[in-house]
């Protein structure tokens, strides 16, 4: 059975936009991603758009610092694949060097340091150097920088 697309006026889609803007911070490509479920002509499109960002639903830079704080405070995810994820969603390396202050360095090392322990002892291996490699590659695959983990590791 084919499912008739419901058509919305533009008001209707004009408040779609909205609540999906307020209901979580969304960037630019999100926001372009989900107009197209609607059948909009372009200039439909640009004025919602516009109207998004005057009204500060849509702002780009809010929109990084809390997908960082996010990725990082709660997924646990390290700067390099923070910083992947937002360059697939279209932000600016400028902006999201501009951001990245949203990681307090102590927390950064600290989280190392608890994810490098915790995935070390769960370790089943008995030969010390692959589990320490194991670690490392664990840590590498959550987006933390080489360099970092060793630093952390000397200490």
């Amino acid at each position: 059975m084919l499912m008739e697309k419901k058509s919305y006026t533009f008001e209707e889609i004009k408040q779609k936009m909205v609540n999906y803007c307020v209901y979580q911070d969304r960037c630019h490509a999100e926001v372009e991603q989900k107009m197209r479920d609607f059948l909009l002509i372009p200039e439909a499109k640009d004025e919602i758009f516009l109207y998004l960002i005057q009204e500060n639903y849509l702002n780009e830079e809010r929109f990084t610092r809390s997908y960082i704080r996010g990725k990082f405070y709660i997924k646990n995810w390290g700067r390099n694949k923070i910083r992947m994820n937002l360059k697939q969603k279209g932000i600016t390396e400028k902006l999201i060097a501009a951001c990245m202050d949203e990681i307090d360095e102590a927390d950064y090392a600290e989280t190392i340091q608890k994810l490098y322990q915790n995935y070390f002892a769960a370790q089943k291996d008995p030969q010390e150097y692959r589990k320490k490699s194991k670690t490392i590659r664990h840590l590498l695959s959550r987006g933390f920088e080489y360099q970092v983990i060793l630093e952390l590791l000397q200490e």
